[in-house]
């Protein structure tokens, strides 16, 4: 066993570097991402070890990014491509609903388009405009789109490579503030301790399930610490995958606690909470004790760097949610 204390940046990396090495078939592509490793470093030194045939220096182009990508996935390729910022992906919103996402069913089964979008999302790092937003919604909605987000640097290490290694189109979210988050793990395992699609409950609790994902997880963890010296038990799951939408583990979570908390960044009308909201409602709404809470962004655009702390969720509004299920 070999434990290192890793940045959820590198676990990236070297995530990228062992599916690569095992399947020649796997290329990179995107803005920046060869020389310089990519804005947040995320591809650093992989140009120098595998080529510039493999990792491949795109024109600011995203939709010519995710093109390209879907012709070489057509050739028998599995191409990875980079999203510099969240709020550049939508230019290559059109070739990401109306090809990526369908080309399977149109094709019947005969055609596999095994691409996946990186896209580092959410807020946090005082960024301009068309740099912090959170589009997971979007591509959740969309048939035809798997659509996972890792949370820690373990998790990060071994979804990228069980995310290239799926036949079908993936959205792979990073939280973008949690890049340089540090966490012990076994470096040396050779397999994942959980499924690509499978959510993952990091805290037991009795009282109360908090559920989110991506950016939010560490946030709830603290949420569940400070509820805990005032005798409060939080259960947190961290959903890791958004569709498919891991809803079991929340329902089960559920029929235990009997209330629900959850969070996210993105605005709170017609986002993942509100989906998990009403599947929840509908399977267990004889064991809820309360409605099911949301603490989310507000619903508008995504604020100035300068009032992102009054935007996104924090440690305050998730117990204030808490303690709005405990009052009923």
């Amino acid at each position: 066993m070999a434990l290192e204390r890793v940045t959820l940046g590198k676990s990236l990396t070297s995530g990228m570097r062992k599916v690569m090495e095992r399947d020649p078939k796997v290329v990179l592509i995107g803005e920046d991402i060869g020389k310089l490793g990519g804005v947040f470093r995320i591809t650093e030194g992989l140009q120098k070890d595998f080529g510039e045939a493999r990792v491949i220096d795109s024109p600011l182009a995203e939709s010519g990014i995710v093109g390209t990508a879907i012709g070489m996935a057509l050739r028998g390729y599995r191409p990875v491509c980079e999203i510099q910022f969240d709020g550049f992906v939508y230019p290559a919103f059109d070739q990401i609903v109306s090809q990526l996402a369908k080309m399977p069913a149109r094709s019947l089964g005969a055609l596999t388009l095994p691409v996946v979008v990186r896209i580092p999302f959410g807020g946090g790092i005082g960024s301009p405009e068309h740099h912090s937003e959170s589009p997971e919604a979007y591509f959740a909605h969309t048939a035809g789109l798997r659509v996972v987000v890792c949370s820690n640097p373990e998790d990060a290490h071994w979804m990228i490579q069980q995310a290239i290694e799926s036949d079908d189109p993936v959205i792979f979210l990073e939280p973008k503030r949690r890049y340089h988050d540090r966490a012990e793990y076994d470096t040396s395992a050779t397999s994942a301790p959980r499924g690509l699609h499978e959510a993952h409950v990091v805290r037991e609790g009795t009282d109360v399930t908090l559920v989110g994902y991506g950016p939010g997880v560490k946030t709830m963890l603290e949420s569940a610490g400070a509820a805990q010296a005032e005798g409060i038990s939080i259960e947190v799951i961290d959903l890791r995958s958004l569709s498919p939408l891991p809803i079991d583990t929340v329902v089960e979570s559920v029929r235990k606690t009997g209330r629900l908390v959850c969070v996210q960044e993105a605005s709170s009308f017609l986002g993942m909470a509100s989906e998990i909201s009403a599947q929840v409602t509908e399977r267990c709404f004889y064991e809820l004790e309360s409605p099911v809470i949301r603490v989310a962004g507000a619903n508008i655009p995504y604020p100035p760097s300068r009032m992102e702390d009054e935007f996104l969720p924090d440690l305050d509004r998730i117990l204030d949610g808490v303690d709005r299920a405990l009052a009923y």
